[in-house]
């Protein structure tokens, strides 16, 4: 009897505490609110970028999850002030912004195989299902169809310090066919993404509180300020991509469009930013261009101006088909199965911005950027 007797003294005593029960609401989880997120144990860039990708979509997520008739004005400060901090910690604003959305937020689901949108997959998601799912990844491929362009601008500032027209020309053809490959990258939208859903659907979660009615005074960051602060939503003018080749090829566009691109780089991480800075201040490529004499160089550069207008006029296209041309099938009741659209931003981008004007004037200031033959 003895085994018996020493199996007593050392089990432990059954208590409700060991198995996480509560002796006041047994299985129930007591006070279950959210805690004080803590950022002291994020270490690295990639840690703090997944933080901002987590708390950007909650925050969204809470904001507008009753829609645009009932938004919450405040956000709780164990959302607001671990936002802020990673926030503040990434220069970037306490909102979901592109670097967010689309840069940090893909996975190769098998990680040997092609970047290709079958072989991708969204980190986190909002309602839309396989069209937010669509709608971000193909987003990413245009950001990949990108980078020979980015690598061909680099090339290009350097060919002009070194005085290697060779180089410079090669450069101006990489990024010409890289523009174009980008407008083909955007052309998987049509595959990918239902209009309707789009509109109805998934705008919302990109919204900001700045320029939109339903949040006109902003939103109040509980904790971090007693005053409504204001931020505008996720835009494709957050992208660092057309501003470093606008800045590149010397497009010039109006004060008004202007304005809200410098502000739109206030979205960016500081880097990228930082980035579009540097070719502002290189050598002038449309002005070496006009004092080469070099008649391929000319052509080459006409050809990237071309491509890049093209490519705004294609984007014109999506934007009539996914917001104009939604927006009246929402109004002529032809979604009723989809939940009742967003007024507040109907035929504006969710920058805030009236898009259809805006982008018709930078496509046509891209166009009038195009260099004349002397003589």
């Amino acid at each position: 009897m003895e085994p018996q007797s020493q199996n007593l003294k050392t089990a432990p005593f059954l208590t409700l505490g060991r198995f996480h029960i509560s002796e006041d609401y047994g299985f129930l989880l007591p006070n279950p609110l959210m805690p004080l997120l803590n950022c002291q144990f994020l270490t690295g860039y990639r840690e703090w970028r997944l933080a901002r990708l987590v708390l950007s979509f909650i925050t969204m997520g809470y904001v507008w999850q009753d829609g645009e008739t009932q938004p919450k004005e405040i956000l709780p400060r164990n959302l607001a002030l671990p936002f802020v901090e990673v926030s503040r910690n990434l220069g970037l604003p306490p909102i979901l912004v592109h670097s967010d959305l689309v840069l940090a937020n893909w996975a190769t689901r098998n990680p040997g195989g092609p970047l290709e949108i079958r072989n991708l997959d969204t980190i986190i998601s909002f309602p839309g299902g396989e069209s937010l799912r669509g709608f971000i990844l193909v987003t990413v491929l245009v950001e990949k169809a990108a980078v020979p362009g980015i690598k061909a601008l680099v090339q290009a500032v350097n060919a002009i310090l070194q005085s290697s027209p060779d180089s410079l020309l090669q450069a101006l053809q990489r990024l010409r066919v890289s523009i174009q490959d980008i407008t083909g990258a955007l052309g998987q939208m049509h595959d990918y993404v239902d209009p309707d859903i789009f509109y109805a659907v998934i705008r919302i979660f990109l919204s900001g509180w700045k320029d939109n009615p339903a949040l006109p005074a902003g939103l109040v960051y509980e904790g971090v300020s007693k005053e409504p602060l204001s931020y505008s939503g996720g835009s494709a003018a957050q992208s660092t991509i057309l501003h470093a080749f606008d800045e590149f090829l010397g497009v010039r566009h109006s004060k008004e469009s202007a304005d809200f691109l410098h502000r739109m780089r206030d979205y960016m991480p500081p880097s990228h930013r930082a980035f579009i800075e540097e070719i502002c201040v290189a050598p002038s490529l449309r002005t070496h261009v006009m004092s080469s004499g070099n008649g391929r160089l000319l052509t080459a550069y006409n050809q990237c101006v071309e491509s890049l207008a093209a490519l705004r006029t294609y984007h014109l296209a999506l934007v009539t088909k996914y917001l104009i041309t939604a927006a009246s099938r929402a109004k002529a009741q032809r979604t009723s199965h989809l939940p009742r659209p967003p007024q507040a931003l109907e035929e504006r981008g969710t920058g805030g911005t009236a898009v259809v004007s805006f982008l018709k004037s930078v496509r046509d200031k891209t166009l009038e950027t195009r260099l004349h033959p002397s003589g």
